[in-house]
């Protein structure tokens, strides 16, 4: 009887080509670029547009303080109400538990969009100390996802989940660098596929700079602050740059560490028309401690901050930067759907701004940038995410060298201790 031999085997198939691989890629990769910029630019005009009318139109016919301590916490309970009969009755209940979301995640069901996009434009428009991030990237994937695999059901699903996030986070900062960044270094914790990294980034790449360009070309934010230039930084700048950083990394560890104590206190009341109003109330409290500047995502209120250099005192920098961190792990904990990447800046913006009055030798680029820098390093524990901040807020070629220097202290602190996100049994991420 005859058997197969090894070389009467059929020769395995060769690899496809790069290009053969690559360049059909290219046009889904645009178009999800470009539809998910425009609903993050969407979703961020909706909620300005009704943030202009509940903090100035509607307190202006009623005669009141758009910014008084009762307004603000008569807008934030009652955001918290409005946020919380979403929860409870829009199909989808607005998405899962944002404590344990990041900036992945496995695909929403479509039907759940809706009420997640609902839910965090009301918190945006309302004043919640949270920002558009993981709701929009979480919204995009789940869009993306669902059309992808109609139309293209041959394709793995994991490509239209990367393409889409990287078009948000391009979009969101501006540029696809942040992008590469955070797919990059998704890539060295979970390595896949085949060719080399520049292989696996291009379309992540594409999808980015298309998201990017459409939000650079329709939206006129910028993440640079104007600082003055750091020149000719020296070994002064660089030690106050690590003892900023460190500083600064740990008091964000603070937030990381009260998370779960606060996320379980709030899911003993186990109903989200009650989490989420005693959340606002708390919130409207803050609001009135703090000030306004406290309120919001807190990306327009660091230009404010950094737009009257010399013009805070130590003491008024302090109580931003605590206050924000209360209200972040408030928001982050009641149920409010929104991301805590961009607050996170604003607490490291306070925080900085605060050293720098202490030690007013330290020049407010390395300041600013080096407790932005701690502060992301220890809420979201991404190196290059948090150093592409921290450097896009004060884009001086001369700050790079510090900064990623600044960066090693600072991480030695922060690694493998509890992140700012819960896994489902609400504990604490390492």
């Amino acid at each position: 009887m005859a058997t197969d031999t090894p070389s009467s085997a059929p020769p395995p198939a060769a690899p496809a080509a790069p290009l053969q691989v690559l360049v059909p890629q290219i046009l889904p990769a645009l178009v999800i670029g470009v539809g998910a910029s425009l609903l993050y630019i969407g979703i961020s005009e909706a909620a300005d547009q009704l943030k202009d009318v509940v903090w100035d139109t509607l307190p202006d016919a009623l005669g009141i303080g758009g910014y008084s301590s009762l307004w603000m916490i008569a807008v934030l309970t009652t955001t918290g109400v409005a946020v919380g009969l979403v929860v409870w009755k829009v199909p989808g209940h607005a998405g899962p538990d944002p404590a344990t979301t990041g900036l992945e995640g496995p695909p929403l069901a479509p039907a759940v969009v809706p009420g997640l996009l609902l839910a965090s434009t009301l918190a945006l428009a309302g004043g919640v100390s949270l920002g558009p991030e993981n709701p929009i990237i979480a919204a995009n994937i789940a869009l993306a996802y669902g059309l992808g695999s109609k139309v293209a059901p041959a394709a793995p699903g994991a490509l239209w989940v990367v393409l889409a996030s990287s078009a948000t986070i391009g979009a969101l900062f501006g540029t696809p660098v942040a992008a590469a960044l955070v797919i990059s270094e998704a890539l060295t914790h979970r390595p896949s596929g085949r060719g080399s990294l520049w292989d696996r980034l291009f379309a992540p790449l594409v999808a980015a700079g298309a998201g990017a360009m459409t939000a650079s070309l329709l939206t006129d934010f910028t993440f640079n602050l104007s600082l003055p230039q750091v020149t000719d930084p020296g070994w002064g700048d660089l030690l106050a740059a690590m003892a900023v950083a460190t500083a600064a990394a740990l008091f964000g560890l603070l937030s990381c560490y009260g998370f779960p104590y606060l996320h379980t206190a709030f899911k003993r009341l186990r109903h989200p028309m009650l989490m989420l109003p005693l959340g606002g109330l708390i919130l409207g409290l803050l609001g009135a401690l703090g000030g306004p500047l406290t309120l919001f995502k807190g990306l327009d209120q660091i230009k404010e901050l950094t737009s009257n250099l010399g013009g805070w005192s130590s003491g008024e920098m302090a109580k931003m930067a605590v206050v924000k961190l209360v209200a972040l792990l408030i928001a982050a904990s009641c149920g409010f759907r929104g991301g805590r990447i961009f607050p996170a800046v604003f607490i490291g913006v306070a925080f900085g701004l605060f050293a720098q009055a202490l030690v007013p030798e330290i020049p407010p680029a390395v300041a600013v940038a080096s407790g932005v820098l701690g502060v992301l390093l220890a809420t979201t524990r991404q190196g290059w995410v948090s150093l592409f901040t921290a450097a896009v807020l004060a884009p001086q070629p001369s700050m790079v060298a510090v900064l990623c220097l600044a960066s090693l202290p600072a991480w030695l602190v922060v690694t493998g201790r509890p992140q700012l996100e819960l896994d489902t049994s609400g504990a604490s991420l390492r």
